[in-house]
């Protein structure tokens, strides 16, 4: 190392002698413990280099965007030379992102429909017109030619899919239905959570109604999106008070009664029921329907049969 650049900062020089990598990137593999000086591992950004060090920064092989074919389990619930529509399990992630680099609903889609739906929508996410939560099950439909996609895709935007969800959810909404209009955006006390806002945000509007009651503590509601935000149904149903039950992110911790009655719930009892729309091609319209999966259906199934026993 040049005398002049002694005591200058470790991210600094990697990144004058480096021009290829930007200077975040730089700072992410120094965090990440890429970078030796003497062949000692420095994980500090603003670490100050000493003139004659010897510096190394090991620059992993870059990943490929694509996602690759991998043969999952899929539900289909239909499908075409067009279009596929999946009933989604809770667990199942829809497409590659940090955390998740694989085995999610792309991977097993480019496996399943082969060749036909590399690239529609994009490389990083072929076929996907919409998202579920990891931990929401339910119908999803993906596109498997540009047309489709496109087709598809506008009506989204135009909110004119049809998407009714099934949840049970903490309490007793009072009144039995009713309508919850509140732009949605990232809270800003936590980016990682979304919310109500007073402010910005996007326009949102959920429906609901009830279903049935569970005793006093939890009620089966359905719910109709005129919008789709992310977290939407959620977000929603949690500002009025009654949070989706297993909601880890806008839940609380469940009373000792509620937990007697259903033990540990590992994920959000949201469930992705009812699918409608045009198909792309033709304008022929689909509607599809998926009952209450398993792990839910066990739980309405408890709460409803200790309230018998207390009536």
């Amino acid at each position: 190392m040049r005398p002049e650049l002694h005591r200058q900062r470790l991210d600094q020089l990697l990144s004058e002698a480096l021009p290829a990598l930007s200077r975040t990137r730089i700072k992410a593999l120094i965090l990440q413990g890429r970078a030796r000086i003497a062949g000692r591992t420095v994980m500090e950004p603003s670490f100050r280099v000493n003139s004659g060090d010897v510096l190394q920064l090991l620059v992993p092989p870059p990943v490929d965007d694509r996602p690759l074919p991998q043969a999952l389990a899929l539900t289909v619930v239909y499908e075409d030379p067009h279009l596929i529509v999946i009933d989604k399990p809770a667990g199942l992630v829809v497409h590659p992102a940090p955390g998740n680099p694989d085995q999610t609903l792309v991977n097993a889609l480019l496996a399943h429909c082969g060749d036909s739906l590399s690239g529609i929508g994009g490389v990083k996410r072929p076929g996907i017109v919409h998202r579920l939560d990891k931990d929401t099950s339910g119908l999803m439909v993906a596109a498997k030619d540009d047309v489709a996609h496109a087709g598809l895709s506008a009506q989204f935007a135009a909110h004119s899919i049809d998407r009714r969800y099934q949840a049970l959810v903490r309490g007793q909404p009072k009144p039995a239905q009713g309508r919850i209009e509140g732009n949605i955006g990232r809270n800003p006390g936590n980016r990682k959570k979304m919310a109500v806002l007073a402010r910005g945000g996007r326009h949102a509007v959920t429906h609901f109604e009830t279903v049935e009651r569970l005793g006093g503590l939890v009620t089966h509601v359905r719910c109709r999106l005129e919008t789709g935000r992310t977290h939407q149904i959620r977000v929603h149903m949690a500002s009025i008070g009654h949070p989706v039950l297993g909601d880890a992110t806008y839940g609380r911790a469940p009373p000792a009664a509620l937990l007697r009655l259903t033990g540990r719930i590992p994920r959000q009892a949201l469930h992705a029921a009812e699918l409608g729309f045009a198909h792309p091609h033709g304008g022929e319209h689909l509607h599809f329907t998926s009952p209450l999966p398993d792990d839910i259906e066990a739980i309405r199934k408890s709460l409803l049969q200790a309230s018998s026993g207390q009536s």
